[in-house]
């Protein structure tokens, strides 16, 4: 029997040897650089993994494992199942090949003999995935292949290759996806039970966990561990329907921003990113909105950005498992602002010298007539509290005088120069936006806030962001993650003025000023930091947004809390929302911690820039204490007067030009007019409508509404006409 044998394999050998490919073998260094896993992964500046991302999904491969970092039990498993003599044979085994060739002639059982050798042969031939059995060629040629391969590779060599280029199931290609896929392990911790589960995927693939089992079960008693056959097809079907199956080694700390960044398989993206900071944010994030949970907010982002360089620090993208939309990127969705808008207003007033910091603008009730109807700006609390000055204005976050600055420059004006500091989310014109702009109608990215308070870090000067590290950027690791949406024009664009140096100033000044803001967050709050910053905080209609930004000289830190689905808050405002995380990752950037090498970071108030003055400030009355105020050169003075009463006031409501329909719908005696001064009467001032004496001033005082254009005066004690507006009322039928 053995003689027929021999004369076939010798003849398999006088045809593979013409047969045999005439192209150069490649080496185990050249197959590894060639293996591509189904992966990509981001990494923090330091190079740990921060995040990875499936790219392809036609199959299933990690990293190249290495012969010592898999299993010998595994190993030895392989070896029995597939090639017992793989350390006796040449890369062919002639003996079981004979053997196997005349049981075939004589039709017997059709059995193969593929060494190791012989499978990875057909692994490495181009295009030689395996659909059915091989042709008669296609083992001949595979045969001198493995002869080569065995000259020029050692053994070691073979199987490391041949257990990271082998299909175990489904989609699971080589050692690592297997062993993670099915064992929820890496490779050397794979012990012998599953080891013979794993070998006996090479054979059937597809297998039941039955056959799997028993197949296994048989490589068991070959290793002499007959004992471990109990309970074998319980543990195959287990495995084999991923129940053991646990989540990847890489931390999903950054999985929003890489899924904007990761787009080649096997790509490893260094980027700017901390991972210590990364982690430490999520986990501030996390922290309190579990404590908010009761008050509807499960959602929030955050985002920290060095001020020189603009590297991105930290991007967390939301709550992770305690949102119900934890896919949406918080740090690009577009939100309303909030408060967060009115410092680039006031920005904007003193560079254009509207004001300064000591001007007065009162904080009382306001009706504007617009073209969709009147606008009644009101303060977050529900209080007024007359003439302030601007810095206590912005520093308080007072709404009315936020609008009425507005008022003054124009809402065109603010529009095109917040397109200037960055928010490119703002298309439409000033006009559009209305008033409302002044208190954050209009929908930005916290990636576009951030960035824009940067700029009033970095006196005025806007510049794009970074997140990929290094200079060399290729397709393959783009620089910019994104470039719609909230994302519009943040990474990309020249470096330019969005405000003077001297206007960034005086807004960072005030921002940074605990006793201004005291009115309204107390000495003490979240906002007030042992070392500078300048913060402001926001939150929009029906607290569905809160917003905490802010900046030290070195960092700049914004934090956004609401729900991705636009559910409102209950009782959640910026200083209490967002503010805690604002404050908890800007300490843990200053504070530094000597056992791990992390040094302190100081952060000291900003030099003044040059056509800045100082000069001693004070108010008659004395609205506001005595103080050292800032002002641009030229516009400076010492005392602060009120004006005389006659000068300020003016008709409030209504509106120069208003129309005021009458609802047929209400009893014509309940529809009055209310009429309002914007400062408060003196003795003897007189409301007159028309021809007509319509009582005292001083006092709240309602006209009952009759159709037709009617003449609103306000007469002093002499009869003198201090103020007029003109209105018109109509009647509209019932239906």
């Amino acid at each position: 029997m053995r003689a027929p044998g021999a004369a076939l394999a010798v003849a398999w050998l006088l045809f593979a040897v013409p047969l045999a490919p005439t192209f150069a073998l490649s080496s185990l260094q050249e197959v590894k650089a060639g293996y591509v896993p189904s992966d990509a992964w981001l990494l923090a500046r330091d190079g740990r993994p921060l995040a990875s991302l499936r790219i392809d999904h036609q199959v299933r491969r990690l990293p190249w494992t290495r012969l010592p970092e898999i299993s010998p039990a595994l190993v030895r498993a392989v070896i029995l199942s597939e090639d017992k003599r793989f350390h006796e044979h040449d890369g062919v085994d002639w003996k079981a090949a004979g053997n196997a060739a005349w049981r075939n002639f004589w039709g017997g059982k059709m059995r193969g003999a593929s060494t190791l050798t012989m499978q990875l042969a057909g692994l490495l031939e181009e295009n030689s995935k395996r659909r059915g059995r091989r042709s008669l060629l296609e083992k001949l040629s595979q045969t001198a292949v493995a002869l080569r391969l065995d000259r020029q590779w050692s053994k070691q060599q073979i199987l490391e290759g041949y257990l990271n280029l082998a299909s175990f199931r489904g989609e699971l290609q080589g050692i690592a996806a297997m062993s993670r896929g099915l064992f929820g392990k890496w490779p050397d911790g794979l012990d012998e039970r599953e080891s013979a589960l794993a070998a006996a995927l090479l054979r059937a693939p597809n297998a039941t966990p039955a056959i799997v089992g028993k197949r296994a079960c048989a490589i068991l008693k070959d290793m002499e561990r007959p004992g471990e056959c109990a309970g074998l097809e319980s543990l195959a079907a287990v495995a084999l329907t991923g129940g053991l199956r646990q989540a990847g080694d890489t931390p999903p700390l950054a999985p929003h921003l890489a899924r904007k960044l990761l787009a080649q398989a096997g790509q490893k993206l260094p980027s700017t990113l901390n991972a210590d900071l990364q982690k430490f944010a999520a986990a501030s994030l996390r922290q309190h909105l579990a404590a908010l949970a009761k008050q509807n907010a499960q959602d929030g982002a955050v985002l920290v950005v060095d001020n020189a360089s603009g590297e991105v620090l930290a991007w967390v993208g939301s709550s992770g498992d305690l949102s119900d939309a934890a896919e949406v990127d918080g740090v690009t969705a577009l939100r309303q602002a909030g408060s967060t808008l009115k410092p680039f207003l006031y920005a904007l007033a003193f560079e254009r010298r509207n004001l300064t910091p000591a001007s007065l603008i009162e904080d009382a009730p306001l009706t504007l007539d617009t073209g969709n109807g009147l606008y009644a700006p009101q303060n977050y609390e529900p209080r007024y509290r007359g003439w302030v000055s601007a810095r206590t204005a912005l520093a308080s976050s007072l709404n009315v005088p936020a609008v009425k600055t507005l008022v003054r420059i124009g809402p065109d004006a603010f529009q095109q120069r917040l397109r200037r500091a960055g928010f490119d989310s703002l298309s439409q014109s000033g006009d559009w936006y209305g008033y409302s702009l002044a208190l954050g109608s209009a929908d930005v990215s916290l990636l576009m806030l951030t960035n824009a308070y940067r700029t009033l870090a970095n006196g005025g000067r806007w510049s794009p962001l970074k997140v990929a590290a290094g200079d060399n950027v290729t397709l393959a690791s783009p620089a910019t993650p994104c470039s719609e949406g909230g994302c519009t024009g943040v990474f990309a664009g020249k470096a330019r003025a969005a405000f003077t140096p001297a206007a960034a100033f005086l807004v960072t000044d005030i921002l940074a000023d605990r006793n201004a803001r005291a009115g309204t967050f107390g000495l003490e709050s979240w906002l007030a930091t042992p070392y500078w910053t300048a913060a402001k905080t926001g939150t929009s209609k029906d607290m569905r947004d809160n917003w905490c930004a802010g900046f030290s000289r070195r960092f700049t830190v914004a934090v956004w809390v609401g729900n991705a689905a636009g559910k409102p808050m209950h009782d959640v405002s910026g200083v209490s929302g967002a503010a805690p995380v604002w404050r908890e990752v800007m300490d843990w950037l200053h504070r530094g911690e000597p056992n791990s090498g992390r040094p302190r970071v100081a952060s000291t108030a900003p030099s003044p820039p040059a056509g800045i003055v100082k000069t001693t400030l004070r108010f008659e009355p004395p609205r506001e204490p005595p103080r050292q105020e800032w002002f641009l050169d030229g516009t400076a003075t010492s005392i602060v007067r009120a004006a005389d009463s006659r000068k300020l006031a003016r008709i409030d409501y209504p509106a120069d030009g208003a129309i005021i329909a009458i609802d047929p719908d209400i009893p014509p005696t309940r529809q009055r007019l209310p009429l309002r001064l914007s400062a408060i009467a003196e003795k003897g001032w007189q409301w007159r409508m028309d021809t007509r004496r319509h009582g005292r001033a001083d006092r709240p005082t309602t006209w009952l509404l009759q159709p037709g254009r009617h003449r609103l005066v306000l007469e002093d004690s002499n009869g003198r006409e201090l103020d007029s507006v003109s209105f018109t009322v109509r009647s509209i039928k019932g239906k």
